[in-house]
Protein backbone atom coordinates (compact mmCIF):
# COMPACT_ATOMS: atom_id res chain seq x y z
CA UNK A 1 0.00 0.00 0.00
CA UNK A 2 1.13 3.56 -1.27
CA UNK A 3 1.84 6.01 1.74
CA UNK A 4 2.44 10.00 1.38
CA UNK A 5 6.13 9.09 2.59
CA UNK A 6 6.18 7.17 -0.46
CA UNK A 7 4.86 9.40 -2.86
CA UNK A 8 4.57 12.92 -1.23
CA UNK A 9 3.94 14.48 -4.97
CA UNK A 10 1.15 12.41 -5.23
CA UNK A 11 -0.77 13.68 -2.64
CA UNK A 12 -2.27 17.37 -2.16
CA UNK A 13 -3.40 18.99 1.22
CA UNK A 14 -7.30 19.48 0.61
CA UNK A 15 -6.84 22.62 2.39
CA UNK A 16 -4.43 23.96 0.24
CA UNK A 17 -5.67 26.62 -2.45
CA UNK A 18 -4.56 25.88 -6.34
CA UNK A 19 -4.18 28.34 -8.80
CA UNK A 20 -5.58 27.40 -11.92
CA UNK A 21 -4.63 28.74 -15.16
CA UNK A 22 -7.79 29.36 -17.38
CA UNK A 23 -5.33 31.05 -20.24
CA UNK A 24 -6.95 33.34 -22.47
CA UNK A 25 -10.57 32.93 -21.32
CA UNK A 26 -11.13 36.27 -20.35
CA UNK A 27 -9.65 37.59 -23.71
CA UNK A 28 -11.99 35.55 -25.54
CA UNK A 29 -15.04 36.47 -23.86
CA UNK A 30 -13.93 40.06 -24.64
CA UNK A 31 -13.60 39.16 -28.52
CA UNK A 32 -17.28 37.80 -28.25
CA UNK A 33 -18.59 41.05 -26.84
CA UNK A 34 -18.93 42.37 -30.55
CA UNK A 35 -19.90 45.97 -29.58
CA UNK A 36 -18.00 47.18 -26.49
CA UNK A 37 -18.79 51.23 -27.33
CA UNK A 38 -22.32 51.49 -28.85
CA UNK A 39 -22.57 55.02 -28.39
CA UNK A 40 -18.87 55.81 -29.43
CA UNK A 41 -19.59 53.43 -32.69
CA UNK A 42 -23.21 55.03 -33.35
CA UNK A 43 -21.68 58.79 -33.33
CA UNK A 44 -18.90 57.30 -35.41
CA UNK A 45 -21.31 56.95 -38.59
CA UNK A 46 -24.17 59.40 -37.12
CA UNK A 47 -22.95 62.79 -37.52
CA UNK A 48 -21.33 61.72 -41.31
CA UNK A 49 -23.81 59.65 -42.46
CA UNK A 50 -26.36 62.50 -41.51
CA UNK A 51 -24.52 64.82 -43.87
CA UNK A 52 -23.97 62.56 -46.42
CA UNK A 53 -27.69 62.01 -46.35
CA UNK A 54 -28.80 65.97 -45.86
CA UNK A 55 -26.45 66.74 -48.60
CA UNK A 56 -27.99 64.37 -51.02
CA UNK A 57 -31.52 65.33 -49.94
CA UNK A 58 -32.05 68.81 -49.08
CA UNK A 59 -34.02 69.95 -51.77
CA UNK A 60 -36.57 67.52 -50.15
CA UNK A 61 -36.34 69.27 -46.97
CA UNK A 62 -35.95 72.57 -47.54
CA UNK A 63 -35.77 75.13 -50.72
CA UNK A 64 -33.44 77.06 -48.50
CA UNK A 65 -30.13 76.72 -50.09
CA UNK A 66 -28.23 78.56 -47.13
CA UNK A 67 -30.23 75.97 -44.46
CA UNK A 68 -28.87 72.96 -45.89
CA UNK A 69 -25.18 74.22 -46.07
CA UNK A 70 -25.23 75.41 -42.76
CA UNK A 71 -26.96 72.18 -41.52
CA UNK A 72 -24.41 69.93 -43.12
CA UNK A 73 -21.50 72.26 -42.18
CA UNK A 74 -22.11 71.51 -38.72
CA UNK A 75 -23.16 67.87 -39.18
CA UNK A 76 -19.37 67.96 -40.71
CA UNK A 77 -17.63 69.80 -38.40
CA UNK A 78 -19.35 67.74 -35.39
CA UNK A 79 -18.27 64.31 -37.14
CA UNK A 80 -14.83 66.20 -37.09
CA UNK A 81 -14.49 66.64 -33.41
CA UNK A 82 -16.44 63.68 -32.37
CA UNK A 83 -14.00 60.87 -34.64
CA UNK A 84 -10.99 63.31 -33.96
CA UNK A 85 -11.55 63.80 -30.00
CA UNK A 86 -13.74 60.82 -29.06
CA UNK A 87 -14.49 57.71 -31.05
CA UNK A 88 -11.01 57.06 -32.71
CA UNK A 89 -9.81 57.00 -28.46
CA UNK A 90 -12.29 54.67 -27.44
CA UNK A 91 -12.68 52.43 -30.53
CA UNK A 92 -9.47 51.62 -32.00
CA UNK A 93 -7.21 53.37 -29.00
CA UNK A 94 -5.55 55.87 -31.36
CA UNK A 95 -5.68 59.68 -31.00
CA UNK A 96 -3.75 62.90 -32.92
CA UNK A 97 -3.73 66.27 -32.94
CA UNK A 98 -1.58 69.23 -34.82
CA UNK A 99 0.16 72.03 -32.61
CA UNK A 100 2.65 75.05 -33.27
CA UNK A 101 5.38 75.20 -31.08
CA UNK A 102 7.10 78.33 -30.37
CA UNK A 103 8.77 78.81 -33.52
CA UNK A 104 5.76 78.68 -35.84
CA UNK A 105 6.49 75.40 -36.63
CA UNK A 106 3.58 72.76 -37.13
CA UNK A 107 3.86 69.38 -35.34
CA UNK A 108 2.18 66.44 -35.95
CA UNK A 109 1.62 64.46 -32.58
CA UNK A 110 0.15 60.69 -32.12
CA UNK A 111 -1.09 58.80 -29.49
CA UNK A 112 -1.49 55.07 -29.44
CA UNK A 113 -1.87 52.83 -26.32
CA UNK A 114 0.68 50.97 -25.42
CA UNK A 115 0.25 46.95 -26.65
CA UNK A 116 -0.88 45.20 -23.27
CA UNK A 117 -1.47 41.38 -23.18
CA UNK A 118 -4.48 41.41 -20.58
CA UNK A 119 -6.32 44.06 -22.63
CA UNK A 120 -7.18 44.99 -25.88
CA UNK A 121 -8.67 48.76 -26.61
CA UNK A 122 -11.47 47.59 -28.97
CA UNK A 123 -13.08 44.80 -30.75
CA UNK A 124 -12.93 43.29 -34.52
CA UNK A 125 -16.51 44.82 -35.14
CA UNK A 126 -15.25 48.04 -33.61
CA UNK A 127 -12.10 48.54 -35.75
CA UNK A 128 -13.87 47.18 -38.92
CA UNK A 129 -17.14 49.99 -38.41
CA UNK A 130 -14.23 52.75 -37.49
CA UNK A 131 -11.72 52.47 -40.83
CA UNK A 132 -14.50 51.65 -42.99
CA UNK A 133 -16.57 54.98 -42.00
CA UNK A 134 -13.57 56.71 -42.09
CA UNK A 135 -12.06 55.60 -45.31
CA UNK A 136 -15.74 55.39 -47.54
CA UNK A 137 -17.03 58.68 -46.66
CA UNK A 138 -14.57 60.79 -47.86
CA UNK A 139 -14.62 58.68 -50.94
CA UNK A 140 -18.26 59.43 -51.42
CA UNK A 141 -17.30 62.97 -50.81
CA UNK A 142 -15.21 62.87 -53.94
CA UNK A 143 -17.62 61.46 -55.90
CA UNK A 144 -20.03 64.30 -55.07
CA UNK A 145 -17.56 66.79 -56.22
CA UNK A 146 -16.91 65.83 -59.35
CA UNK A 147 -20.89 64.97 -59.61
CA UNK A 148 -21.34 68.51 -59.00
CA UNK A 149 -18.71 70.02 -60.80
CA UNK A 150 -19.70 68.24 -64.24
CA UNK A 151 -23.62 69.43 -63.31
CA UNK A 152 -22.05 72.39 -63.09
CA UNK A 153 -23.82 72.82 -59.58
CA UNK A 154 -20.95 75.23 -58.13
CA UNK A 155 -22.87 76.75 -55.55
CA UNK A 156 -22.68 73.65 -53.65
CA UNK A 157 -18.69 73.17 -54.34
CA UNK A 158 -17.30 74.86 -51.40
CA UNK A 159 -19.54 72.73 -49.28
CA UNK A 160 -18.56 69.57 -51.19
CA UNK A 161 -14.48 70.56 -50.66
CA UNK A 162 -15.07 71.12 -47.45
CA UNK A 163 -16.86 67.84 -46.69
CA UNK A 164 -13.89 66.00 -48.40
CA UNK A 165 -10.94 68.36 -46.59
CA UNK A 166 -12.60 67.48 -43.30
CA UNK A 167 -13.01 64.00 -43.09
CA UNK A 168 -9.14 63.59 -45.40
CA UNK A 169 -8.11 65.27 -42.63
CA UNK A 170 -9.17 62.70 -39.86
CA UNK A 171 -8.33 59.56 -42.35
CA UNK A 172 -4.31 61.22 -42.69
CA UNK A 173 -4.05 62.03 -39.14
CA UNK A 174 -5.54 58.24 -37.97
CA UNK A 175 -3.21 56.56 -41.01
CA UNK A 176 -0.32 58.36 -39.34
CA UNK A 177 -1.49 57.43 -36.06
CA UNK A 178 -1.73 54.01 -36.80
CA UNK A 179 1.73 53.65 -38.68
CA UNK A 180 3.44 55.20 -35.97
CA UNK A 181 4.19 58.58 -37.32
CA UNK A 182 5.70 57.62 -40.53
CA UNK A 183 5.74 61.15 -42.40
CA UNK A 184 6.51 59.69 -46.19
CA UNK A 185 2.75 59.43 -46.92
CA UNK A 186 3.35 56.53 -49.82
CA UNK A 187 5.23 54.35 -47.06
CA UNK A 188 2.50 55.16 -44.69
CA UNK A 189 -0.20 54.07 -47.55
CA UNK A 190 1.60 50.50 -48.65
CA UNK A 191 2.33 50.18 -44.76
CA UNK A 192 -1.62 50.33 -44.40
CA UNK A 193 -3.31 48.61 -47.07
CA UNK A 194 -0.46 45.72 -46.29
CA UNK A 195 -1.41 45.70 -42.71
CA UNK A 196 -5.01 45.49 -43.55
CA UNK A 197 -4.47 42.66 -45.90
CA UNK A 198 -3.17 41.11 -43.32
CA UNK A 199 -5.88 41.54 -40.59
CA UNK A 200 -8.52 40.79 -43.17
CA UNK A 201 -6.46 37.37 -43.98
CA UNK A 202 -5.68 36.65 -40.69
CA UNK A 203 -8.10 38.48 -38.15
CA UNK A 204 -7.25 36.04 -34.95
CA UNK A 205 -3.47 36.71 -35.42
CA UNK A 206 -3.87 40.87 -35.09
CA UNK A 207 -3.49 42.07 -31.86
CA UNK A 208 -5.36 46.00 -30.73
CA UNK A 209 -4.05 48.60 -28.58
CA UNK A 210 -4.38 47.54 -25.14
CA UNK A 211 -5.26 49.67 -22.63
CA UNK A 212 -2.94 51.16 -20.27
CA UNK A 213 -0.48 53.69 -21.03
CA UNK A 214 0.46 56.03 -24.53
CA UNK A 215 3.15 55.88 -26.78
CA UNK A 216 3.31 59.00 -28.08
CA UNK A 217 4.87 59.76 -31.69
CA UNK A 218 6.03 63.47 -32.29
CA UNK A 219 7.01 64.82 -35.86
Amino acid sequence: MLTSKDHPEALVDDTEDVSLDFGNEEELAFRKAKIRHPLATFFHLFFRVSAIVTYVCCDWFSRSFVGCFVTVLLLLSFDFWSVKNVTGRLMVGLRWWNQIDEDGKSHWIFEARKVSPNNIAATEAEARIFWLGLIICPMIWIVFFFSTLFSLKLKWLALVIAGISLQAANLYGYILCKMGGESDISKVTAGFLSQAVFQTACPSDFRKPGLEGLEIHKC
